[in-house]
C-alpha cells in the first residue's frame, strides 16, 4: 500500500504532496506486468503498470537481461490496442528499455507502420523511438521517410524528426549531414518549435566550418527568424561569430553588433534578455556598447516575473565586477529588490549594490542589510560578507560602520564556514587598514569568549600574538588570552600559552605579568600546555634556550626554513645510523623540491585568511628568497626579483638528477643547482658545478657555494653567482660540469669509505633569456590600466614573424619570448582564425610596470605579421621590449 510522501515547500509549508510510487518494489511491478498478456487489455491498468516501470528505471533500478526481455516482449503486444494514451506509454517504455539488436527487429515493423500512419501523434513518436533504438543499417532504410518528416506540414512530426537528427548527429553524422537542404527549408517554417529545432540542427551540422556558420548568421540576422526560441539561439551563434571575428581594426566597429542591439527592442522578453546578456559578455566591451543593454536590464528589474528579475540582477552583478560605473544608474531599482521575497534575488541585489555604491551610500546600505541577514541561509550570508569586505577596502574611511556590522553578525548564530568568512574579513581589514587594527582585535577577542569552533579560536590567538603587541595598549588583550587558558580545551589552551609568550617577548613592560601567568600553566593537566609553558619560561627567562632578545624573537616568531620532507628523511637516516655527535640541523638539505613558480594569484582565489602578517610564503619564489637570504655570500645582493621554473640539465633515470633555477637580482644572477644522487652505493662530497660563461660575456663569476655532502636520494643544492651590468637585460648561454668526490658506500651498514675519487659529470647547457627579467603580473581590467598609463611612453612598431603553421603558434612564441602574463583570456586563439589581438602585462626588472598589446594577422600564404604596442612606467623599458622582439 503506497504511503503519503510529505514534501515541504518554501511557499506552502502547511500543504502536503503525495507520491503514489512511495514503497513500490520491482518484483511486485514485474508481477503486475503480466497484465500485458491478458486477452482483453485494460488500457488504464496497463498504463499504470508502465508508469511504475518507468519510475523504477528513472530512479536507477536496473533490470536483468531476462527481466528486460520479458517486459519488452510483453509490451510489444500492446500495439494491438487502439488507445492513444496507452500507445504513448508504449513508446516511452520501449525507448527506456533500450532493447538489443535482435529484439529491435520484433518491434521495427510496428514502428514503421506507425511512422506512416495517418495519426500524427503516432508518426511523431514512432520517429523518435526508431531513431533511438536503431543502428546505422536500418537508418539508411528509413532515411527517405525522415527527410520527408523534416518538411512535414505538421509541426509535431517535423520537430520529432529534427530532434532525432540532433541525437543521431552524435552517432551517425555522415547520414544526418545529407539532410542539410531539408533542414534549411525547415528553418523557414512558421512553427516556432520547428524553426528552433531546425536552427539548432543546422548549426551543429556546420559548426566545424567557421565560414559556413558566419554565412548562416549573416543570412538569418536579416529578419527571417520569427520564433523567440530560435531568435535566442541565433543571438548565441552571433555572439560566437563576434568573438571569433573581433573588432574591425579600421572602423573600431563590431560585426553584427547592430543586430544584437536591435534584439533589445524585440517583443519577447526572453529575446530581450538574451541580447542584453550577449552584449555584456562581449570582450573589451565599451561603455557606449553597454549602455543600451544596461537600460534594458534596468527595466527587467521591475518585472512582475521573478525569473526575469533574477536573470537581470545576476547579469548586472557580473557586469559590476568589470564596469561598476555602468551599473550605478540601476542602484535605485536594485535597492527595492533588497526586500524581494526571493532571497536569491535579494542577495544578488545587495552584493551588486556593494560593488557599485559610493561612500555616501554605505551607511544606508548597512541599515538595509542588517534587517535582511536574518532571513537568508549561510551560503548567501558568506557572499554578502565578502562583498562588504571588498567595499571596506574600497572606502577605508568607512571601516568603523563596516567593522561594527561584521562584529555584530559574528555574535549571531551561524555555521563554521560563515563564521570563518567573517573572521577572515576582519583579519584582512586589520592588515590593510591600520586605523582598524585596535577595534578589530577587540572584536576578535570578544568573539573568542563564546567561540564554539576550536580552529577559529586557535587561529585568532595566533593572529593576536603577532598583531596585539604592536598596538598602543597591548595589556588590554592579556585578560582575553588568559581566559582561554582557563576555560578552553587543550588545543586552544596550548595556543593561548604561545600567544602569551609572544606578548612577553615583544612588550618588556608585560614580561613580569606574563611570567606569572606562564608559571600557572605549569600545573595544567595537558602535556602540551605544560611543555609549552616550560619552554617559553626558559626562553624568556634564564636564556637556556635563547641567549639574546633577538634569539628569543627569532625562536618565537621565526619560521623553519627547511622542507619537512627533507627534515624527516635526515632524521630517519640519523636514527638508523646513530653516532655520538648530536643532530645538526644544518645537515638538513634546504632545497624546495618540485615546487613550481607561483607568480600571481589564481583567478577567483580569496584573500589569505588568518595567519601571521605578512602571510606565510606559499610560493616557490618566497621559499627561494628565504633560502638565499641564509647564505652569507649572497646577503648583499638585495631583494630577489624573480626565480625561474626549474630547467632540467639531465635526462630522466640517469645516475645524477640535476636541474637549475635562475634567481634574478638587480645586479646579480644566482644559479641554484638542485642535485639528487640516485645511486645507493655512492656518497658524493665537495659537489660543485663548474660553469663556462664564455658565451655570456657580460656575466662575471663572483661566488660559489659548494655542497659538502650528497647522500643517496637526499636532494640538496649548490650555488654559483654571477654579476651583470646594471640596467641591461644580459643574456647568454652557460655550459655546466658537475664536479665531485665519489665514495663507495656499504649498503648493509650505510658507512662510506674514507678515500674517494674525484670525478666529473657533463650537464646540459642552459640560457639566460630576456624573459627571465620580466615578472608575470596580471591586471584585472586591461583597458583601464592601459588608459591610465602615460601615452608618451607608448612605442609601436610592426614585425614580420615569417611563415607559421597557425596563428596559435605565433601567439605562443611571442608570449614565451616576452615572458609576460596574458590578460582576459586573450592567449586563446579561435580555431582557423586569421587575425587575433593578445593583451599582456607584467613587471620589468626594477619594478617597472609594462603593458603590451599585440595584433596578429595571417595571409593566405601563412605569413604572419604582428603589430606591437608597448606602454610602461619608463619609456626606456618600452623600447627594450621592442629590442627583445627585434632580436628574438
Amino acid at each position: 500500500m503506497a504511503q503519503p510522501l510529505v514534501k515541504k515547500d518554501d511557499d506552502r509549508d502547511e500543504e502536503a504532496d503525495y507520491s503514489p510510487f512511495l514503497g513500490i518494489e520491482k518484483g511486485a511491478v514485474l508481477q503486475d506486468a503480466r497484465v500485458f498478456n491478458d486477452p482483453q487489455l485494460d488500457a488504464r491498468r496497463c498504463s499504470q503498470v508502465i508508469t511504475k516501470l518507468l519510475y523504477l528505471l528513472n530512479q536507477g533500478d536496473s533490470f536483468t537481461k531476462v527481466e528486460a526481455t520479458e517486459v519488452f516482449f510483453a509490451v510489444t503486444k500492446l500495439f494491438q490496442s487502439k488507445d492513444n494514451g496507452l500507445r504513448r506509454m508504449v513508446y516511452l517504455i520501449i525507448k527506456d528499455l533500450s532493447p538489443s539488436a535482435d529484439e529491435v527487429i520484433i518491434v521495427t515493423s510496428s514502428l514503421m507502420k506507425d511512422m506512416n500512419s495517418r495519426t500524427d501523434m503516432y508518426r511523431a513518436n514512432a520517429i523518435r523511438v526508431l531513431c533511438r533504438i536503431t543502428d546505422g543499417t536500418l537508418l539508411t532504410q528509413i532515411e527517405r521517410y525522415l527527410k520527408q518528416a523534416i518538411v512535414d506540414k505538421n509541426p509535431v512530426v517535423a520537430s520529432a524528426a529534427l530532434v532525432s537528427g540532433i541525437h543521431l548527429l552524435q552517432t551517425t553524422p555522415e547520414i544526418v549531414k545529407r539532410w542539410s537542404n531539408e533542414v534549411q527549408e525547415a528553418v523557414q517554417s512558421r512553427a516556432a518549435l520547428v524553426q528552433f529545432h531546425a536552427l539548432a540542427l543546422l548549426h551543429q551540422i556546420r559548426q566545424n566550418d567557421r565560414l559556413a556558420v558566419s554565412k548562416l548568421v549573416t543570412s538569418l540576422t536579416k529578419g527571417t527568424v520569427r520564433s523567440p526560441l530560435a531568435q535566442c539561439l541565433l543571438i548565441r551563434y552571433t555572439s560566437q561569430v563576434i568573438r571569433e571575428t573581433g573588432v574591425n581594426s579600421q572602423t573600431g566597429d563590431r560585426p553584427f553588433y547592430d543586430y544584437l542591439e536591435s534584439c533589445l527592442r524585440h517583443k519577447a522578453e526572453m529575446v530581450i534578455f538574451e541580447a542584453a546578456k550577449a552584449i555584456t559578455e562581449l570582450s573589451n566591451v565599451t561603455t557606449r556598447e553597454l549602455t543600451p543593454a544596461i537600460t534594458v536590464l534596468q527595466l527587467l528589474l521591475s518585472s512582475s516575473k521573478p525569473v526575469l528579475r533574477f536573470a537581470a540582477v545576476r547579469t548586472l552583478n557580473k557586469v559590476a565586477m568589470t564596469h561598476p560605473m555602468a551599473v550605478t544608474n540601476c542602484n535605485i531599482d536594485m535597492e527595492s529588490l533588497i526586500s524581494d521575497q526571493n532571497r536569491s534575488i535579494a542577495t544578488l541585489a545587495i552584493t551588486t549594490l556593494l560593488k557599485t555604491g559610493n561612500e555616501s551610500s554605505v551607511d544606508r546600505l548597512m541599515k538595509q542589510i542588517t534587517n535582511f541577514m536574518s532571513d537568508i541561509a549561510d551560503e548567501f550570508k558568506i557572499v554578502v560578507v565578502e562583498a562588504i569586505r571588498s567595499l571596506c577596502l574600497k572606502f577605508p574611511l568607512k571601516y568603523r560602520s563596516l567593522m561594527n556590522f561584521l562584529s555584530n553578525i559574528l555574535r549571531e548564530e551561524g555555521g563554521f564556514e560563515y563564521k570563518k568568512a567573517i573572521v577572515d574579513s576582519i583579519v584582512i581589514l586589520i592588515r590593510d587598514i591600520p586605523d582598524a587594527k585596535e577595534s578589530g582585535l577587540l572584536h576578535l577577542c570578544e568573539f573568542i569568549e563564546d567561540c564554539e569552533f576550536t580552529y577559529l579560536s586557535t587561529q585568532i590567538l595566533h593572529f593576536l600574538g603577532n598583531e596585539g603587541p604592536k598596538t598602543s595598549d597591548p595589556s588590554k588583550y592579556i585578560r582575553y588570552i588568559y581566559n582561554r587558558v582557563i576555560l578552553e580545551n587543550a588545543t586552544v589552551r596550548a595556543s593561548a600559552v604561545s600567544t602569551l609568550a609572544k606578548f612577553g617577548a615583544l612588550v618588556d613592560s608585560l614580561k613580569p605579568r606574563i611570567f606569572i601567568l606562564l608559571r600557572r600553566c605549569l600545573f595544567d593537566n595537558d602535556d602540551e600546555v605544560r611543555d609549552r609553558a616550560t619552554l617559553y619560561l626558559n626562553s624568556l627567562g634564564d636564556g637556556s634556550v635563547a641567549e639574546t632578545d633577538k634569539d628569543v624573537k627569532e625562536f618565537l616568531f621565526g619560521s623553519l626554513d627547511i622542507p619537512l620532507t627533507n627534515m624527516e628523511t635526515t632524521l630517519r637516516n640519523y636514527a638508523q645510523n646513530p653516532t655520538e655527535e648530536p643532530f645538526d640541523i644544518d645537515s638538513v638539505p634546504r632545497e624546495v623540491k618540485s615546487l613550481p613558480l607561483v607568480e600571481k594569484k589564481a583567478p577567483g582565489k580569496k584573500p589569505t585568511p588568518l595567519g601571521p602578517p605578512p602571510p606565510a610564503p606559499t610560493s616557490a619564489s618566497d621559499a627561494y628568497e628565504r633560502i638565499l637570504s641564509t647564505i652569507p655570500e649572497f646577503a648583499n645582493f638585495g631583494k630577489l626579483f624573480k626565480s625561474s621554473v626549474p630547467v632540467e640539465l639531465t635526462e630522466a633515470e640517469t645516475e645524477y638528477a640535476v636541474n637549475v633555477v635562475k634567481h634574478i637580482f638587480d645586479h646579480h644572477v644566482v644559479f641554484q643547482y638542485n642535485c639528487t644522487n640516485t645511486i645507493p652505493e655512492q656518497l658524493l662530497e665537495n659537489v660543485t658545478v663548474i660553469v663556462d660563461a664564455s658565451e655570456a660575456e657580460e656575466f662575471s663569476e663572483v661566488g660559489v657555494k659548494p655542497l659538502k655532502s650528497l647522500p643517496y636520494d637526499t636532494p640538496a643544492q649548490t650555488f654559483v653567482a654571477f654579476e651583470r651590468p646594471e640596467g641591461v637585460p644580459s643574456v647568454g648561454k652557460f655550459s655546466n660540469t658537475l664536479r665531485f668526490t665519489v665514495k663507495e658506500v656499504d649498503t648493509s651498514t650505510g658507512e662510506a669509505e674514507d678515500d674517494g675519487v674525484e670525478d666529473e659529470y657533463q650537464l646540459e647547457d642552459f640560457e639566460v633569456v630576456a624573459a627571465d627579467y620580466i615578472l608575470k603580473v596580471g591586471v584585472s581590467n586591461f583597458r583601464n590600466a592601459w588608459e591610465s598609463m602615460d601615452p608618451d611612453t607608448e612605442r609601436v612598431d610592426e614585425y614580420g614573424l615569417g611563415p607559421r603553421e597557425s596563428l596559435v603558434e605565433a601567439v605562443n612564441a611571442v608570449i614565451s619570448l616576452l615572458g609576460l602574463q596574458p590578460c582576459e583570456g586573450t592567449e586563446t586563439v579561435p580555431n582557423n582564425s586569421r587575425s587575433h589581438t593578445c593583451l599582456l602585462s607584467g613587471v620589468y626588472i626594477g619594478n617597472v610596470k609594462v603593458l603590451v598589446r599585440l595584433s596578429f594577422g595571417m595571409d593566405s600564404s601563412k605569413e604572419v605579421a604582428m603589430k606591437l604596442a608597448v606602454r610602461s612606467d619608463d619609456v626606456n623599458v618600452s623600447e627594450a621590449l621592442h629590442e627583445i622582439v627585434a632580436s628574438g
